[in-house]
């Protein structure tokens, strides 16, 4: 009979053992759960999407010489400086070997003002000299 009382004495005090393994555990994901949100918090918001210049979305009428490359309609700046990049790669103009340079054709030789060769970095001073 010792031996059923020493058995049921055991069942009795598992239960307390996991009861109180069962109490210990939130506490610790709790312990653990807080940094998560931490970090949750202390990502940046987004960003809403970036508004365009007005500046560079008006419309500007190109010169004649001008013209003849992007067309004769007004059209907004960067508008213009896409079709001159178009322009020059549809007929390989750009410098072979310093591809910062840009050659001159019939066209754009008027555009820039009579030079065989101009810098990419010089391209926007000569279409602000060509648009209204």
């Amino acid at each position: 009979m010792a031996k059923k009382a020493k058995k049921a004495a055991k069942k009795k005090a598992a239960p307390k053992k996991a009861a109180k393994k069962k109490a210990a555990a939130p506490k610790k994901a709790a312990k653990k759960a807080a940094p998560k949100k931490a970090a949750k918090k202390a990502a940046p918001k987004k960003k809403s999407a970036r508004k365009p210049n007005a500046a560079f979305m008006a419309a500007l009428t190109p010169s004649e010489s001008l013209g003849a490359v992007v067309g004769t309609k007004p059209i907004p700046r960067t508008e213009i400086i896409k079709k001159i990049w178009d322009y020059i790669k549809k007929n390989g103009l750009q410098d072979k070997q310093n591809k910062r340079m840009i050659n001159a054709d019939d066209k754009l030789k008027t555009v820039f003002g009579g030079k065989e060769q101009i810098s990419m970095f010089e391209l926007a001073k000569i279409v602000n000299n060509h648009v209204k």
